[in-house]
């Protein structure tokens, strides 16, 4: 097997021609070294993102970011970024903005202009969440109605490259390459954290077109919110609530519950455990937490980011074998695999880290349909049980 750490990490930072970042994450020579950089200049055409508009009276009119509006029966923020509906849709691999710059093509409009890399992250071109230089922070009335509070959904959004390969997956990469990306999620959670009213980061990766995935080239996202979104929220009531009555940590006592009964661990490691929840909600559905106890992924020792580039990538290749079809042959899991992680505010303490990776899929050629009672009440029924999907990934192992 490869080496789990290489040898060194080289962060480059750059900026891309509308002012947007772009960061290199390489391990490979001869850029880890220093001997040589990636390309950092961009040639496309493109405007400031943040500089006036010009209106047909000849006017000038400042850039608006997305807002999010407050539902009063809930409680939720919902951002409104109605210019992601002109996001690239399923490109072909000659047209993808991730695949590196072609060294025998004119680089047009490619959000990487190397013709290589390891590991890339650049802020998204239509983020659902956006900072906007100048902007008044100030909340307003929706049509004036006090009951509808809106503001500005700042925040910011990142693409994460796992590859340049297009027809890659994270599953294929190799141990080494695992552990860049985790050297490149906890670089991008503690520089996100430090940014103005970020309150928590989420670092996911959707896989499958059944996922809703618009580009296939192998990557994930990084999002900081300006606010503390629902699932978050509920958590840390609930965990408030246990440590009032119990004096302990929910998450961990969620973990060494787990680890007692032992019938649903699918993997265990030095540093980390791998676990169907006894209240696992989708088709398929594991955690891998730590065993120590770890607010956010920079918090991670790099004992723990070795063990994990191995156990994730483990894990990953079993969920792959996890259907098959009627002649024996995998059926690629579809997932969303998301880093939950202590929000930076009121309740930090109250965190603890755990990769949270789900399903729609419930059999092959079959997809689980958020229907009636999950959709209009929120209300899950499960189509399997925990101790099943954890007792099929049991024997993958």
């Amino acid at each position: 097997m490869p080496p789990v750490r290489p040898a060194a990490i080289r962060r480059t930072a750059t900026t891309l021609a509308d002012g947007r970042e772009l960061i290199y994450f390489d391990d490979s020579e001869p850029y880890v070294s220093g001997q040589r950089t990636r390309r950092l200049d961009d040639p496309r055409p493109l405007p400031d993102r943040f500089a006036p508009i010009p209106q047909p009276d000849g006017s000038l009119a400042p850039v608006t970011g997305p807002q999010m509006r407050r539902d009063p029966l809930t409680g939720d923020w919902i951002p409104m970024a109605g210019h992601r509906m002109n996001r690239t849709f399923m490109p072909s691999a000659d047209a993808c903005p991730l695949c590196p710059a072609r060294e025998d093509a004119d680089y047009s409009d490619g959000e990487i202009p190397a013709t290589d890399y390891d590991v890339a992250v650049f802020e998204n071109r239509f983020p659902a969440l956006l900072a906007v230089p100048g902007a008044p922070p100030e909340p307003w009335a929706v049509d004036g109605e006090e009951l509808w509070q809106a503001r500005p959904a700042s925040g910011r959004c990142e693409v994460v490259c796992f590859s340049s390969d297009h027809d890659s997956s994270f599953a294929d990469l190799t141990p080494g390459r695992v552990r860049t990306i985790v050297e490149a999620w906890a670089d991008r959670t503690a520089a996100l954290s430090e940014l103005p009213g970020v309150q928590q980061v989420f670092c996911f990766e959707n896989r499958g077109p059944e996922i809703g995935v618009t580009l296939p080239h192998p990557h994930g996202q990084i999002y900081a919110f300006g606010y503390v979104t629902p699932r978050t929220r509920t958590m840390l009531e609930r965990a408030a609530e246990h440590r009032a009555a119990t004096g302990g940590h929910l998450l961990r006592d969620v973990l060494e519950a787990e680890l007692r009964a032992g019938v649903r661990i699918v993997a265990e490691s030095e540093h980390w455990v791998g676990y169907v929840p006894a209240a696992a909600r989708w088709p398929v559905e594991v955690h891998l937490a730590p065993r120590r106890d770890v607010l956010d992924l920079p918090g991670l020792t790099d004992a723990e980011r070795d063990d994990l580039a191995v156990t994730y990538l483990e894990l990953l290749r079993r969920l792959d074998r996890f259907f098959v079809d009627g002649a024996g042959a995998p059926v690629p899991l579809p997932y969303v695999a998301g880093w939950h992680q202590a929000v930076l505010g009121e309740g930090r303490e109250l965190g603890r880290l755990h990769l949270q990776l789900l399903s729609v899929r419930r059999a092959p050629g079959k997809l689980k349909y958020l229907a009636g009672v999950e959709s209009g009440m929120a209300s899950w029924i499960s189509d399997t049980t925990p101790e099943r999907v954890a007792a099929r990934l049991q024997e993958l192992a």
